[in-house]
């Protein structure tokens, strides 16, 4: 597959939080905080030169409970609110996005994952490479034979684009058993509850012996029924596994990605196809952004999208 046909799916309330906590308190001209936006813009623009996307969109989060919120109310219980200053920076990037001609998805009741995952389906069943730019590990679960994650420099770390055999190294289980990984470990940044005492490197152990939760636990059977003797089915983790059971089925439900959101890729309205560089340069001036403007693309460079059809 080409990068001819290269789509690039943005993760913006991850790439945004990573922004707001690595950047100083950057300030407009007249005393607004955008230390987020300038971050957001910043990796947005370099990701679009670094990657020469053909296709391009951006998703965000809803800001009303998910579909995961009615299967466990505590759900994210944890995550503070966003901070007050970080609030009115999220309205700021839009404004950047939509200068930028840029499509835009968000939708009630899904979070920004659930877009991309289904998103990121369609459009490598249109035949185009996929790459997810995020701050969010979660995302490997979606990196297969045709979509990839570029997480952003961060500090003294390089960008990095990740695809399966790059995950496994990262994570010590293929994309297809992150879900997994997460039901046995959790989440604790999602709240999701995992296994108590099952931390990340057994988690691996476990998945990397025996492939799936589903056939785990059919050998968790067996070892209670004293038919099977495996060494890593005994004593205190078999006590975990068989004690956690449920809460391992209810995190493998929330970590799971959902991949039918009932949204349409209109391939053709995200297609590159002209933004107004007079209009962002005047954003930038106004936030002063003056910095960024010589990482926007080149005048033959055009992004865009009229409207996302849904």
């Amino acid at each position: 597959m080409s990068k001819d046909g290269l789509f690039l799916l943005v993760d913006a309330h991850a790439v945004i939080y990573r922004a707001y906590h690595a950047l100083p308190d950057l300030t407009t001209p007249d005393g607004k905080l955008a230390n987020a936006v300038y971050g957001f813009t910043r990796i947005l623009l370099t990701a679009i030169r670094d990657l020469d996307p053909k296709y391009m969109a951006v998703a965000f989060d809803h800001p009303t409970p998910t579909f995961r919120h009615k299967e466990f109310k505590d759900y994210k219980a944890h995550r503070e609110e966003m901070p007050d200053d970080l609030k009115p920076q999220v309205g700021m990037i839009k404004e950047v996005v939509e200068k930028l001609n840029i499509p835009q998805f968000e939708i009630d009741g899904f979070e920004a994952d659930d877009l991309i995952g289904t998103l990121a389906l369609q459009a490598k069943g249109q035949k185009k490479e996929v790459v997810i730019v995020t701050g969010d590990r979660d995302i490997f679960q979606l990196v297969q034979d045709g979509i990839k994650v570029w997480l952003p420099s961060r500090g003294k770390i390089e960008a990095a684009e990740y695809d399966s055999q790059a995950v496994k190294v990262k994570m010590g289980v293929r994309p297809d058993q992150i879900v997994d990984l997460k039901a046995l470990m959790g989440d604790s940044s999602d709240n999701i509850p995992g296994i108590k005492g099952i931390g990340p490197k057994s988690a691996a152990k476990l998945l990397v012996e025996f492939e799936t939760l589903e056939k785990l636990y059919d050998q968790v059977e067996l070892a209670q029924q004293g038919n099977v003797n495996h060494p890593l089915l005994k004593g205190g983790l078999l006590t975990k596994l068989i004690e956690g059971k449920q809460s391992a089925l209810l995190s493998q439900q929330l970590a799971q990605i959902e991949l039918d959101v009932p949204i349409k890729l209109d391939l053709p309205s995200c297609k590159v196809s002209g933004y107004d560089k007079e209009q962002i340069l005047e954003l930038f001036e106004q936030f002063g952004f003056r910095s960024l403007a010589k990482l926007l693309p080149a005048d033959d460079f055009e992004l865009g999208l009229q409207n996302a059809l849904f």
